[in-house]
């Protein structure tokens, strides 16, 4: 997998770097990106995969949870197997090689279904880069990397886990932060398991019977963005260096009401007015604010449900060449002689201390996603995409 391996060399001045489930836990758990999420029920998983249909496709979520009813679970979960069994043996006989492989995951239901399906695939789970464990407690959080973990000494696989926050018991601010501390003793003594955390919000906002526009962001609700804080300062600390990932966008289609978020200059500077009514047109404004702000606060990843959403998420994840030049010059003067630089373009403070996990980030994530030139941003990206797309995989 590489994200934007077909772009051209005037993008990009450090170019995003190849990468597979083999690589170290650190570089993963960033190149996750935007992960799709697919129903077991969907009939051409395999075909997906092994066609690169969606060339932007790095990481995906095979849903047995939300996406499948309750009297279609037996069906799904048999299709599941059957699908995952297709995929080893192509992989096996070659036919899908492990660069071609994209990072795919299991949403199982519950620790019952985890540990029938971890037992039927057994040795076929290598074609799997792990599992996410939904409304995770302490309790069946230890259960579920308990069996992670037998299942991976007993088959030599290499597998994830990545927990979804998104129970009552972190939501209700009277039992938070008592849950979040037994959650990260759990997360602590699994770390080597934990790839990243991910956050449920469309779970919490329905507890209170709220759902978010597509004109605002999670952040526009105040009893979710004060969850999420609570959640990146108890497994965001540098000391833990847990990856915690973003809330899945629900729009893909237009009905907008209030005014769009999406500056009209990066466009228009290049002539794009176009390719910005594509991305008003198709909702991906407000996906586009969110992932900014997913940044702003700490958070990198984010669940998407449809495939015209992957490459504006990474777009917003590739490094800008101001960025980086902070970045590297924070790293590199990191020798104890100085403690605060002006930056290159002479516009802000780098304080060596203080922005050091800043400038570690930025360098991992411009590993994976790449640095924009310096006369490039997101909207040069864009510019030439197929923005739109009907290909919704909420639904069969």
């Amino acid at each position: 997998m590489q994200h934007f391996a077909t772009e051209a060399e005037t993008i990009f001045y450090k170019k995003p770097q190849p990468f597979t489930k083999w690589e170290t836990p650190d570089i993963l758990s960033y190149a996750l990106g935007a992960t799709l999420y697919m129903p077991a029920s969907m009939p051409d998983i395999v075909s997906i995969i092994q066609s690169r249909k969606y060339k932007e496709l790095a990481s995906l979520v095979i849903d047995l949870e939300d996406a499948v009813g309750d009297t279609e679970l037996e069906c799904c979960e048999a299709k599941l197997i059957a699908d995952i069994s297709e995929l080893y043996m192509l992989y096996s006989n070659k036919q899908l090689l492990p660069q071609e492989l994209p990072l795919i995951f299991i949403r199982v239901r519950n620790v019952e279904q985890f540990k029938y399906l971890s037992t039927v695939l057994g040795e076929r789970q290598e074609v799997l880069t792990g599992y996410v464990f939904p409304k995770f407690t302490a309790v069946q959080g230890a259960i579920y990397f308990e069996l992670l973990e037998q299942t991976i000494q007993q088959h030599q696989l290499t597998l994830y886990g990545m927990p979804i926050l998104e129970s009552r018991d972190i939501l209700y601010k009277e039992s938070r932060m008592d849950s979040l501390f037994a959650i990260k003793e759990v997360l602590q003594q699994y770390r080597q398991r934990v790839l990243n955390v991910r956050i449920g919000a469309t779970d919490f906002c329905g507890i209170f019977g709220i759902r978010r526009r597509m004109d605002s962001t999670i952040y526009d609700i105040s009893v979710i963005r004060d969850c999420f804080a609570d959640i990146v300062n108890v497994l965001g600390r540098e000391e833990d260096g847990f990856i915690i990932s973003g809330p899945v966008w629900e729009y893909f289609s237009n009905q907008r009401v209030l005014k769009p978020e999406l500056r009209v200059t990066p466009f228009s500077e290049k002539g794009a007015l176009a390719t910005r009514k594509a991305l008003l047109d198709d909702c991906l404004d407000g996906l586009m604010k969110e992932v900014l702000m997913d940044r702003q606060n700490g958070i990198l990843g984010k669940t998407v449900i449809h495939p015209s959403h992957i490459r504006v998420v990474h777009a917003l994840y590739a490094i800008s060449y101001e960025e980086y030049l902070d970045a590297l010059s924070i790293i590199e003067n990191n020798d104890g002689q100085k403690g605060v630089l002006k930056s290159h373009y002479a516009n802000k403070m780098n304080e060596i201390k203080p922005h050091m996990r800043w400038a570690q980030r930025i360098l991992r994530q411009a590993h994976v996603y790449g640095v924009y030139h310096e006369s490039i941003d997101f909207a040069s990206l864009l510019l030439n995409s197929e923005i739109g797309s009907s290909d919704c995989l909420c639904n069969n």
